[in-house]
């Protein structure tokens, strides 16, 4: 079973290549790196060259951080928040996510691919942000340039290892696609058993909106603090009325001021 994938993989390497790395710059849950290690080492041989190979990663990856970096000037933050509901960690992500692309500014999208989470949400922020287009692909395409060239050169200096491990794969026939896919399955499973445990104990510290609108038209007076960057406040400047800005990198200063008898709400992006 293993000897058809890697024939197909010297035959049709670029072009899974592409497909492949667009796909995870599009969004969609699939490893890119095991396949651009494998094709480096496969260079070696009868593949496609090294340099064939890191180029139209490059164009895959700018293919799908293109898409996210239009929806980003179309649809502002709201893109992040639906790629932090499809995310393994969405409620960090858009966080994270904001405080590296603020600290690092657009450079920071030649690291991107190399930081877990960070590579799907850099391109709609850099869009939301007002990056201009030219400069957006110009860093995008160096770190996938970068990314690309790190898993292909990894590829390419350990083929013989890879060879090894491709053999033995090979030998162990149907099986090894069962083992492979059974790894794949359970890491997918233990992400989504996390997740749901982290939804459950936060759900209990939730409030909904209509819930909270109740409690103020009942004549409660809860204290609404919106701990969004300020970024965030400039691309989405909408807010929850009476709510106070708060710097979230010194939470605990600021809400030890408010009245501690109050209900204390607090939302971010």
């Amino acid at each position: 079973m293993m000897e058809p994938l890697t024939t197909l993989l010297v035959q049709y390497g670029l072009v899974l290549v592409l497909l492949n790395v667009f796909l995870v710059q599009a969004g969609m849950p699939v490893p890119a790196v095991p396949t651009l290690i494998v094709a480096g080492a496969l260079a070696a041989g009868n593949g496609p060259s090294v340099l064939a190979i890191i180029g139209v990663a490059v164009i895959g990856s700018l293919v799908g951080d293109s898409i996210w970096y239009a929806a980003g000037r179309i649809y502002g933050m709201r893109v992040l928040r639906l790629l932090c509901r499809i995310s393994i960690s969405p409620d960090s992500c858009v966080r994270e996510t904001e405080t590296r692309f603020l600290s690092w500014g657009p450079v920071s999208l030649i690291f991107a691919k190399l930081v877990p989470g960070f590579a799907t949400v850099a391109p709609p922020l850099a869009g939301a942000s007002g990056i201009k287009c030219g400069r957006f692909i110009v860093y995008s395409a160096l770190g996938a340039a970068l990314w690309a060239g790190l898993a292909v050169g990894a590829g390419r200096l350990f083929f013989r290892q890879i060879d090894w491990l491709l053999d033995k794969l090979a030998q162990m026939g149907v099986y090894a696609l069962v083992f492979l896919g059974c790894a794949l399955v359970l890491f997918v499973g233990i992400k989504y058993y996390e997740r749901r445990r982290f939804f459950k104990a936060l759900r209990m510290a939730r409030i909904s909106v209509d819930d909270l609108y109740g409690l103020i038209e009942a004549g409660a007076s809860p204290v609404i603090a919106d701990v969004r960057s300020s970024s965030a406040r400039e691309m989405d400047p909408r807010r929850v009325p009476g709510a106070i800005p708060i710097d979230v990198h010194n939470l605990d200063a600021q809400l030890s001021k408010l009245p501690p008898d109050s209900d204390i709400i607090v939302y971010c992006t």
